[in-house]
């Protein structure tokens, strides 16, 4: 298997997922989910999934398609395609699953997941995170990361315009 078989194999689909969750819950490992559009991948995503993996055994990240990138962000994203953004994150050692989201929110992947941790950045509060609910109700905890400061794909987006003029 070539290395980009192997990082393709941790993109999922939905179809497939419950299966490699019921191996995971089987092995007794300790699921943690995050989600996010990562459009271009930078030190900041580098720090905050890595973090959040720490948090357990298995990473699984919600990628947001671009679909719904262009329903949520400004115009002109996703810079990236939800194939290169998937891919790119799935190519991280220490994410376990990639798997793409259509809707606005991933709260139906989570009920699906059933995570032990939830993790967001510590720009949102625990109580206001989508499927936070799902995630305390069986137990589990919700977690915020605090953002490497300067690391964003909006502060790269304005250091490319700024040199521009």
């Amino acid at each position: 298997m070539t290395q980009l078989e192997i990082i393709q194999k941790k993109i999922y689909h939905l179809e497939n997922l419950p299966n490699q969750l019921a191996v995971w819950r089987f092995q007794e490992k300790k699921i943690v989910w995050t989600n996010g559009v990562f459009d271009l991948l930078h030190l900041g995503h580098i720090d905050y999934l890595s973090k959040a993996r720490d948090l357990g055994d298995i990473l699984i990240v919600g990628v947001n398609t671009d679909a719904s990138v262009r329903r949520i962000k400004k115009a002109g994203r996703p810079i990236q395609d939800e194939k290169a953004r998937s891919t790119i994150v799935a190519a991280l050692h220490f994410v376990d699953a990639v798997i793409l989201f259509d809707e606005d929110t991933p709260y139906e992947l989570i009920k699906l997941v059933q995570p032990d941790v939830l993790v967001k950045g510590s720009d949102y509060k625990a109580e206001d995170i989508v499927g936070s609910d799902i995630v305390l109700a069986k137990g589990g905890t919700v977690e915020t990361i605090d953002f490497l400061p300067g690391y964003s794909t909006t502060a790269i987006e304005e250091k490319i315009k700024g040199s521009r003029m």
